[in-house]
């Protein structure tokens, strides 16, 4: 059974039933299947082979997607806080022959010609490729996820329906979905996780999804929060489950020691994308949010584990869902098997064999599993992107007043940055920053930073002896300012760097910066 035959199913069993809630737009669960089969049977006629799909989170977004597998279309989520470059590398990389659009960002792209958009969707644009080489994808590919890039460029992970449908499936038991839920997507509904587990578990299961726009929750793109709206979008939606990343978490933690009544209308609180302090649980179980940890990747479908009222042990990130097999290489790497995944794009097919993950990992004797730090020094912020430092240090090293930098961010709202500069003064530096910014999505961007004592060198230990920087080592001697960094309000916004201390000392001296608005 597909996640289109469950509706089917339940569109004759519970036509009125709510599906999908927006403002004051509701579709019931047959009125869901007739939008879907329109839109399915015109995008087919289209002769779209791949679809890009770009939009904020809304009904629109979900009747796109559930179309696309309807019809047999490959699907390509487009996150709307990907840099231009990175959508056009998306666009090449995916081989997308269409883009569906709710706002005019693509509307001068090269290359591309408007085209009628399908009926019901006036105020969308439909986006058609000049014909052009193919792209080989691996077969039965319906769904590429675009990593948030770890090096700047995302890579396209090639999904089929089935594994999709079994990870949402395994979620939908895990969370005892059931028809009385009203499922909140907090999230980007292009984060492959609010996809399948905001939307296809809860469909599965009979309940309601509600999708507001992004703004009317609080979602200013990759790294901003209006926590006020956030918490009343859950009084709101009468929300009994919500997805959220580490981040969200703390903004709704503090706001409910701050006073704020949160709602109790909440059973399952799902929390993932980064590690999570075993702190902030225990802070968030005092306020009595249901909070269930959960680990995963994109090659996985979104999840590999999760904890659950019926299995639940704090400091792990649950057990293994029960579709999925583990493994651990000789280092201690977790490796996944069992997902689908089929391969990446422009690489060669995966089959069924074992996908290492980058972490590293080890399971206590009841199964449950516990993440023990990244392998490599990429790091995934409070937010759920993920970063390799290198990139970020590469576009800040690229400015004349920047001689070194290193860059942290893991489990962070927003990333900071030791820097050694060339010379000037630190609004020399601010600029510099402030430059660099501008090359960047703004979950790569640096906010906060300092200057360092001195030069990375190899002699020192902060350097290799074939220049790369040793984070380890950086971080390690710097911690204490690096922490000192994040004891104040999260910046205002990516960009200008502002001095906010005195005349900066080169030399030695520490300075403190933050990033305000443009």
């Amino acid at each position: 059974m597909s996640v289109l035959d469950a509706v089917r199913a339940l569109a004759l069993r519970q036509p009125q039933q709510p599906a999908l809630i927006a403002g004051q737009r509701t579709l019931g669960y047959r009125q869901l299947l007739a939008a879907v089969d329109r839109l399915a049977a015109e995008l087919h006629d289209l002769g779209i082979g791949t679809l890009a799909l770009y939009a904020d989170n809304g009904i629109g977004w979900i009747v796109v997607d559930l179309a696309a597998q309807a019809a047999g279309i490959c699907c390509v989520p487009l996150p709307r806080f990907f840099s231009d470059g990175q959508l056009q590398h998306v666009l090449r990389d995916s081989g997308a022959d269409a883009i569906l659009a709710d706002e005019g960002r693509f509307d001068d792209l090269p290359g591309w010609r408007m085209q009628a958009a399908p009926a019901g969707m006036d105020a969308w644009s439909l986006l058609r490729r000049a014909p052009g080489a193919a792209v080989r994808l691996p077969a039965g590919t319906r769904k590429i996820t675009y990593t948030s890039g770890t090096t700047g460029t995302p890579k396209g992970v090639c999904l089929s329906a089935a594994s999709q449908l079994a990870v949402a499936r395994s979620l939908a038991r895990a969370s005892a979905a059931r028809p009385a839920d009203r499922h909140l997507c907090l999230l980007p509904l292009a984060t492959l996780l609010e996809n399948i587990g905001g939307v296809y578990a809860p469909l599965l299961a009979g309940a309601s999804v509600c999708v507001p726009g992004q703004a009317e929750v609080g979602m200013d793109g990759a790294a901003g929060l209006r926590v006020g709206d956030l918490v009343a979008s859950l009084h709101r939606q009468q929300a009994s489950t919500t997805i959220l990343v580490p981040q969200l978490l703390s903004a709704l933690v503090e706001a409910g020691e701050a006073g704020l009544s949160l709602p109790s209308t909440l059973r399952f609180v799902a929390v993932g994308g980064a590690p999570v302090s075993a702190r902030l649980l225990e802070r968030a179980q005092r306020l009595g949010v249901p909070v269930f940890e959960g680990y995963g990747l994109s090659e996985s479908a979104s999840v590999v584990a999760l904890n659950t009222a019926d299995a639940r042990r704090p400091g792990s990130v649950g057990r293994v869902l029960p579709h999925l097999r583990l493994r651990f290489a000789a280092d201690g790497e977790i490796l996944v098997r069992g997902a689908g995944f089929l391969g990446y794009c422009g690489g060669p097919p995966n089959g069924d064999e074992w996908v290492a993950t980058g972490d590293i990992g080890h399971l206590d004797d009841d199964g449950f599993l516990y993440l023990d730090g990244r392998k490599k020094s990429m790091f995934i912020t409070a937010f759920g992107r993920n970063v390799a430092p290198e990139w970020v240090e590469r576009e800040l090293i690229q400015q004349p007043a920047i001689a070194q930098a290193a860059v942290f961010g893991e489990a962070r709202p927003w990333n900071v940055a030791v820097i050694v500069p060339r010379a000037g003064s630190g609004q020399d530096i601010a600029a510099a920053i402030a430059a660099a910014n501008r090359d960047l999505p703004d979950y790569a961007r640096v906010r906060c930073w300092l200057v360092a004592d001195r030069a990375f060198t190899p002699a020192s230990g902060l350097l290799t002896a074939n220049g790369r920087v040793r984070h380890d080592a950086v971080a390690s001697c710097y911690r204490a300012r690096i922490d000192a960094l994040y004891g104040h309000p999260a910046p205002a916004g990516p960009a200008r760097c502002a001095d906010r201390s005195q005349a900066l000392d080169l030399q030695g001296a520490v300075a403190r910066f933050r990033v305000e608005s443009a």
